[in-house]
């Protein structure tokens, strides 16, 4: 039976523009591209599941193609969800392990400086490649102590003072990884005229999603949309820092796990966007000189949304800064895809070019807005990344 709900592969004009587009089409002969996989294979597979081509399990969900279709053709949900309805789950304890952030963070961040020297002992990185398949060569993200919560409770009442308040998204990298980064969005927040509040959020879910676990994403999103949902009020903006989070609480949620998020959807913004409309209606923080040349890489998921615009926009407004901005490519990583060993080659070989340009540009910082572009390029360049809102604070410093 034809679900009429998922019949977008039918305005597929079948002008292959999304294969030429999709970064692993174009390095990895696995994989024949989105439209063969997408629109064209869906018509087979509602009429015979077991036409399923294994092919699949190689697209990253970058949604490339879909930025690219003409016809607004939802390609990479329909794989996606392709993968879900039709593939046969077997059950990975690294896939299990890697979607639940939660899972791993809260222990880790209790005893940091053993887990991350075991993530950089050759040995363990070895036994980890054997046992659970996660490449030697791919460094484990390191966790600070503690979590970001723990530091915001105690300094949650100097937020009280603000007329204004917004709902701050911060998301497990946040959490678990980069507390410094969650320092600057406050303090930017506070220098617009905005008190920050938090909820008691869970994982975003796409790593679940990533790995097959469905249930539990859409577990982890009810969770989020009722909080946020509580937390925001009628007018209340919810800001998210992460190009991935924001692009999954305002579209993965509705187009993917199928849950109704109209109470918190017109209220999301990636926080570029949001400084941008906040720069516009003034008053705008004074700005100091920044002597650096840096280079923007653009997250695929925040081009999905619209939003690198935004970025682009505020990075022009540092005096001083040599803003180069990189072609339109991506990085490879893809989230958890490029840990994993059987694609970490492709997830290599996509970001090659990417890669090369950054280093020929020489700049002094590459900027990106996505916590695992960083990290892959970090991996394989000699640059240092940082985050467009870390940069901001660093001219509001001048």
């Amino acid at each position: 039976m034809i679900d009429l709900k998922n019949i977008t592969f039918d305005h597929c004009l079948k002008c292959t523009v999304c294969t030429i587009y999709c970064p692993v089409a174009r390095v990895s002969p696995e994989f024949p591209g989105p439209k063969q996989s997408g629109p064209d294979a869906e018509r087979l597979r509602i009429k015979d599941p077991g036409l399923l081509d294994d092919s699949l399990r190689f697209c990253t969900n970058c949604k490339r193609c879909e930025i690219a279709c003409p016809s607004d053709v939802r390609i990479a949900d329909i794989i996606q969800t392709a993968k879900w309805k039709y593939a046969g789950r077997t059950f990975r304890p690294r896939d299990f392990l890697l979607g639940r952030t939660d899972l791993l963070g809260r222990p880790a961040v209790r005893a940091s400086r053993l887990v991350n020297a075991l993530a950089g002992f050759k040995p363990a990185r070895i036994l980890a490649d054997k046992l659970f398949r996660i490449p030697v060569d791919r460094p484990l993200p390191r966790y600070d102590r503690g979590t970001f919560e723990r530091w915001f409770s105690d300094h949650a009442s100097s937020q009280d003072g603000f007329e204004r308040k917004a709902v701050y998204f911060h998301g497990c990298y946040v959490n678990y990884n980069d507390h410094a980064l969650g320092r600057d969005v406050v303090r930017l927040l506070n220098a617009l005229g905005f008190g920050v509040t938090l909820t008691r959020e869970v994982c975003c879910g796409v790593p679940l999603m990533a790995g097959g676990y469905i249930d539990r994403a859409r577990k982890n999103a009810r969770h989020n949309i009722g909080v946020l949902t509580r937390a925001s009020g009628e007018a209340a903006r919810i800001v998210s820092a992460s190009s991935t989070c924001s692009f999954a609480l305002k579209n993965e949620y509705p187009n993917l796990l199928g849950l109704d998020n109209s109470a918190i959807a017109g209220r999301i913004e990636y926080i570029t966007r949001f400084v941008h409309r906040c720069f516009e209606e003034g008053p705008v923080p004074r700005l100091g000189p920044l002597e650096l040349t840096v280079a923007y890489h653009a997250p695929c998921h925040l081009e999905r949304m619209g939003g690198a615009l935004y970025t682009i926009e505020l990075l022009k407004r540092i005096p001083g800064l040599n803003l180069k901005l990189l072609h339109s490519e991506c990085c490879g990583i893809a989230g958890t895809y490029g840990f994993k060993s059987e694609f970490h080659p492709v997830a290599q070989e996509v970001g090659r070019d990417l890669f090369r340009r950054i280093e020929a540009i020489r700049p002094d910082v590459v900027i990106t807005d996505c916590e695992t572009c960083k990290w892959q390029i970090e991996l394989n360049t000699s640059r240092p990344v940082l985050h467009p809102v870390t940069l901001l604070c660093q001219s509001l410093d001048v």
